[in-house]
């Protein structure tokens, strides 16, 4: 048994002060440790109440808690959630953790306080909280940044690829020709780019977040085979569609955007033969797979192939077709998802990518029904488009390129405009409108307001460069397409050919 001795020390050599009060809260011991924290020796605090180390506006509340806890003494620390201080000898107040132990003395209840002084930790955690505020306020300054920078870079890049493509259906002098040619791939170049940073910083930031639903696999397969077949075509390769397969649950646009970079990459790297993008029942859900005949990743490349700016089998210091952030998104959107991405590949032979989803809860949203016969009843003469964009570049760019292939354009820059154009009396056949117009309206306003006046089921094509949530689920009319800036010429022109007769 240890001695009365032996004991004392023990309490000494505490790292937090000891304070031992008797029921009436008279101090009978107090650890050495009492000097550093309150500036006592500990004699000088023997035989006075307790309450002297703590600030007056809390001592009348300690008399209560006193007072309960010899009713229901046991070991716990005190004043749970509470901020409690000590009050040190020359009147500064001290905040400090305090832990509460009865002991039994012949009969009499003596409470043992451990005392520690919390100034260090409550620091750390100001610090920490400051850090966070400032990181909170760094990231939204980000998230700010990349949406002006999102439409920003985007609408030149537009405006440039407008009339690029209004070029090539009107110069007719070869040199000229091959010109506008090679500025029109490198137009393309740049969108790439463009796309690809501002996508690998929106998730950086976590300015990208999903909105996971059950969706039809079929509506997004026909996309990607719009989207991709003339590319395919145009390099002599046969796009495979397979079977779409059961529905699917997660988010369907940013799922889309997984597959739009595989079918990309796999079409990169395919000299000749196919590629593939098939659906089947996987053992959690829907398995999608984007499969080609190119050139292969060797064994030792796989563990690289999601690094920013990796490319197989390229050089740092060569020129090359992309930029290798193709995949490094495809990783990231993975990621976010919750899911899982697999890759089998065999050098000459091929690559698969492999990605599985969860099956469809109930009814999948998003399959467009076939468009009735009198939303496609044919209309007399050249058809009449109501053209919408704030931005006057913009305008005239996609204004030229639509009267180059031979359609009546009216302009306007904003809502008041638009609604002018249609009280007009004038035949609109279709609208096409920017997402973002200026004082905070939408394009999607513009469109509602158009169809109370020239019918609900007027044809629209809404154009953003914005990426974000808000523009998810637009596409449910079924006379409605949604594109992305910077969009090319030829796929304009395809969503109007859509929803035109």
């Amino acid at each position: 048994m240890l001695s009365p001795e032996l004991l004392g020390k023990v309490l000494e050599s505490a790292p937090d002060t000891v304070v031992i009060v008797d029921g009436g809260g008279v101090v009978l011991f107090a650890s050495r440790q009492i000097t550093a924290l309150a500036g006592y020796l500990p004699e000088e605090v023997l035989g006075r109440p307790m309450e002297i180390l703590m600030p007056e506006r809390f001592r009348r509340t300690h008399l209560l808690h006193r007072g309960n806890y010899s009713r229901d003494a046991h070991t716990r620390p005190m004043g749970v959630d509470l901020e409690l201080f000590a009050l040190h000898k020359d009147g500064r107040e001290l905040p400090v953790e305090i832990s509460l132990s009865p002991i039994r003395d012949d009969g009499r209840l003596l409470v043992a306080a451990a005392i520690r002084d919390a100034a260090e930790r409550k620091r750390i955690q100001t610090e920490l909280r400051q850090a966070r505020e400032t990181a909170d306020r760094a990231n939204l300054a980000k998230s700010r940044f990349l949406a002006a920078a999102s439409h920003d870079l985007r609408q030149p890049l537009q405006t440039l690829s407008l009339l690029n493509g209004t070029l090539r259906r009107t110069v007719r002098d070869p040199i000229a020709a091959e010109a506008v040619l090679q500025q029109g791939q490198a137009i393309e170049a740049m969108s790439r780019l463009t796309n690809a940073l501002l996508d690998i910083s929106k998730l950086e930031s976590g300015a990208i977040r999903p909105d996971p639903a059950d969706f039809a696999v079929a509506t997004l397969f026909e996309e990607l085979r719009n989207e991709f077949a003339s590319l395919a075509a145009n390099k002599g390769l046969e796009l495979r569609i397979g079977a779409p397969g059961p529905s699917a649950h997660s988010d369907a646009s940013l799922v889309g955007q997984i597959l739009r970079n595989l079918i990309s990459n796999a079409i990169k790297y395919t000299r000749e033969g196919w590629v593939q993008l098939r659906a089947t029942a996987g053992a959690k859900g829907v398995r999608l797979e984007v499969a080609d005949t190119g050139v292969g990743i060797p064994a030792d490349q796989l563990p690289y192939i999601y690094d920013e700016f990796y490319q197989v089998g390229v050089p740092s210091n060569t020129s090359r077709e992309g930029y290798g952030l193709g995949l490094a998104i495809v990783q990231r959107l993975v990621k976010l998802l919750g899911l899982r991405l697999e890759v089998r590949s065999e050098v000459g032979r091929g690559s698969t990518f492999a990605l599985e989803l969860p099956a469809a809860a109930g009814v999948a949203a998003g399959e467009r029904p076939p468009e009735s016969l009198s939303s496609r009843q044919a209309m007399p003469g050249t058809a009449r488009i109501l053209l919408v964009d704030d931005d006057a570049g913009v305008r005239n760019a996609t204004a030229m390129l639509l009267e180059v292939e031979g359609f009546e354009v009216a302009r306007a820059a904003s809502l008041a405009e638009a609604i002018r154009e249609a009280r007009r009396g004038e035949r609109i056949d279709l609208v096409i409108a920017d997402y973002h117009l200026q004082k905070g309206e939408t394009g999607v306003d513009v469109i509602a307001a158009v169809r109370q006046l020239a019918g609900e089921s007027l044809a629209a094509v809404l154009v953003s460069g914005d990426t974000s949530s808000k523009l998810r689920g637009l596409e449910a009319h079924e006379r409605l397409r949604v594109a992305s800036k910077p969009i090319r010429a030829d796929e304009l022109l395809r969503l109007i050919g859509s929803l035109l007769p």
